[in-house]
């Protein structure tokens, strides 16, 4: 079983959730930008959250399907359709053998990610099938797809078949079967044009003068041409160390705020590297980098400060969400139909 690439996109390329432990050896995180529609997708379909799944970004491939394959698309609405028929988000979807998907430009965020059931079984580099581009290390050939690739799909999960055999049983003849419950709006990131990203003070954060401190919480930053998985460089307000100094490089993090000599903020992301030099305003709470992973060059944002208990809190609260959002597929799994809703589902 495969799916056959007819046209790439604009950056498609395959990406779990990262690889770690070899920071210390100077190898890079990488993974999924937005992991939370990572996350859903694999679970619509049956698969571990860890599975790789296809990254799509801005302007989306066409993918033919060479079997019947159970998908999910979540993150951003690339206009995914099938023939002349849109397909929905944050549900699962029966694609039928030979079928042809689409997907187009961007009508909001920035990057989908697309499961299958079984996942990719491409082979694991440093334990993640992850793309390093820059490196060409991991995914498929360490590289974005290309026309004419065929990735391999796996064999899914008891979870995946029972899936499939229920929506086998509503298809009929038609190209495609969507299940009529899907993931809840409540559950997902404030996705939204000018998003606010709630932050934390970075470790030299009283380093910088307090109009620069006062400014980074209250004026917008746009996302520049100059930004890509690595970081999102910001321009903005300028922002100025209170007095000159040097700091010995220190480990990074997903969100990271660093701020260069010139003042303008660096928004580090997914293929961040594993150390740096510059001082750090600010750290981006974890349930806030799916929404800063959906903005693009050009769109602006804003910073609001919360403390790191908040932080903590709001975490928590998002995995208690995807908790019930996998109790409510099992139950989904077991009823079939749409007499019972789960909590985290909409019909």
């Amino acid at each position: 079983m495969s799916i056959r690439v007819i046209k790439p996109g604009l950056l498609t390329s395959v990406q779990d959730l990262g690889r770690y432990g070899y920071q210390k050896h100077g190898v890079i995180v990488s993974g999924a930008m937005d992991p939370f529609a990572h996350r859903i997708a694999n679970l619509l379909v049956g698969n571990q959250e860890s599975e790789a799944t296809l990254e799509m970004t801005l302007l989306g491939p066409t993918l033919q399907f060479e079997a019947d394959a159970l998908i999910a698309i979540c993150g951003a609405d690339l206009s995914p359709s099938v023939g002349s028929i849109p397909l929905p988000l944050w549900k699962p979807i029966l694609v039928k053998k030979g079928e042809t998907v689409r997907f187009g430009g961007c009508r909001n965020g920035t990057r989908a990610y697309l499961a299958v059931a079984g996942g990719f079984p491409l082979p694991k580099v440093m334990g993640s099938r992850s793309t390093y581009l820059r490196a060409g290390l991991g995914g498929f050939n360490g590289r974005s797809l290309l026309t004419g690739d065929e990735l391999p799909i796996g064999i899914p999960s008891e979870q995946g078949r029972l899936l499939i055999g229920q929506l086998q049983s509503q298809r009929g003849e038609g190209a495609f079967s969507a299940a009529e419950w899907g993931a809840a709006p409540e559950l997902m990131p404030a996705y939204r044009a000018q998003p606010v990203i709630r932050a934390m003070r970075g470790n030299q954060f009283e380093w910088f003068s307090p109009e620069s401190r006062e400014a980074f919480f209250t004026r917008p930053f746009r996302v520049t041409p100059q930004s890509d998985r690595m970081g999102y460089r910001l321009e903005g307000p300028t922002l100025n160390l209170a007095e000159k100094k040097e700091l010995i490089s220190e480990a990074v993090a997903f969100g990271s705020v660093q701020v260069p000599a010139e003042g303008n903020p660096i928004v580090l992301l997914a293929d961040r590297q594993t150390t740096g030099g510059y001082p750090k305003i600010a750290q981006i709470a974890t349930v806030d980098l799916p929404v800063i992973a959906q903005t693009k060059p050009g769109d602006t944002l804003r910073f609001e400060e919360i403390s790191r208990e908040e932080a903590e809190y709001l975490y928590v609260e998002r995995e208690n969400h995807i908790r019930q959002l996998k109790l409510g597929i099992m139950l989904k799994q077991r009823i079939g139909g749409r007499s019972h809703v789960p909590s985290g589902f909409e019909l």
